[in-house]
């Protein structure tokens, strides 16, 4: 069932150009709200948003879960029929310093747990750039290519994905040294499969040379499908350079086609970093987002 009533998309303010879906529709079975799209909402009203929109799924953070509590995070989520997609975010590997080596060693640890008690099945890991003062590329990939499987007896245990996150080079020195997914792989492979996966993020990968490839190579180890938009210009803060789908310049049909292919059949989370869309309201963000994901996403699972 769809609603006739003519909408407005956030944040361009542009009249919707397909149906709102409604709590139902069989379209929004794998769509999940990364929680940071609407960065405005608490972990209570994320949840409410999510039933009200009719979402079945939600990519929860740490900081929000931690505020409640993870033992009354998991009971609202349960209560309230929500899957968990995903926990963002561990990582940060790339000290040299070994005792912050050791402290982000306990604290991801002490993510997989977080993860764990929702439900989660993976936990997505942002690298970390390089340390201040440090120039040494190579060194800093290496340190969290070895972090990395440091986790991967907790992860294995705790039965909860640790999902690599490639960033976009224009992150790599201060966010995520691991460029591509091919990079994000040649760390993963080595690992256990059902320990260690990827993310498939739209934002980060939509340039990469040979990503059609790469997204088949990864096959089973798509941990996370996420996307949104790269629009231009560029806002002055990159990191809210993320856009809604179907603003800006990704294929979203074709990358889909190639992760559905892939063989992946998990959820898709909508996260996006941008200024004007957690300034609107979140029911409207939600909607808007819902319908660019039946129009360019759904319909090439």
């Amino acid at each position: 069932m769809t609603t006739t009533q003519q909408a407005l998309d956030v944040p361009s303010g542009a009249p919707a150009r397909t149906a709102t879906p409604q709590q139902g529709d069989p379209r929004l079975a794998r769509l999940s709200l990364n929680q940071k799209t609407v960065d405005g909402w608490s972990l209570r009203e994320a949840i409410d948003g999510c039933v009200r929109a009719g979402l079945p799924s939600i990519g929860a953070w740490r900081e929000p879960v931690l505020e409640v509590g993870v033992t009354t995070a998991a009971g609202w989520l349960r209560d309230a029929g929500l899957r968990v997609s995903s926990v963002c975010r561990g990582g940060f590997f790339t000290t040299a310093d070994p005792a912050e080596q050791r402290e982000r060693h306990d604290d991801n640890r002490r993510a997989l747990d977080e993860a764990a008690e929702l439900g989660a099945p993976c936990l997505v890991l942002v690298p970390g750039g390089l340390p201040a003062g440090d120039r040494d590329l190579v060194g800093a990939r290496a340190r969290a290519a070895a972090a990395v499987e440091a986790l991967v007896p907790h992860a294995l245990e705790v039965g909860v994905r640790l999902a690599i996150e490639p960033m976009h080079p224009i992150f790599a020195a201060d966010r995520g040294v691991v460029s591509t997914l091919a990079q994000a792989l040649d760390i993963a492979e080595p690992l256990p499969v059902e320990a260690v996966g990827v993310v498939v993020d739209t934002f980060h990968v939509w340039w990469e040379p040979g990503v059609e490839e790469q997204v088949a190579r990864a096959g089973a180890r798509i941990a996370s499908y996420q996307v949104c938009e790269w629009i231009t210009p560029l806002p002055a803060d990159t990191l809210l350079s993320r856009g809604m789908m179907g603003d800006g310049h990704i294929d979203f049909p074709h990358l889909t086609a190639c992760v559905a292919a892939a063989g992946y059949r998990g959820d898709v989370e909508v996260e996006i970093f941008n200024a004007d869309v957690w300034a609107a309201d979140g029911d409207a963000v939600l909607a808007t987002l819902a319908r660019r994901y039946v129009e360019l996403v759904e319909p090439h699972l």
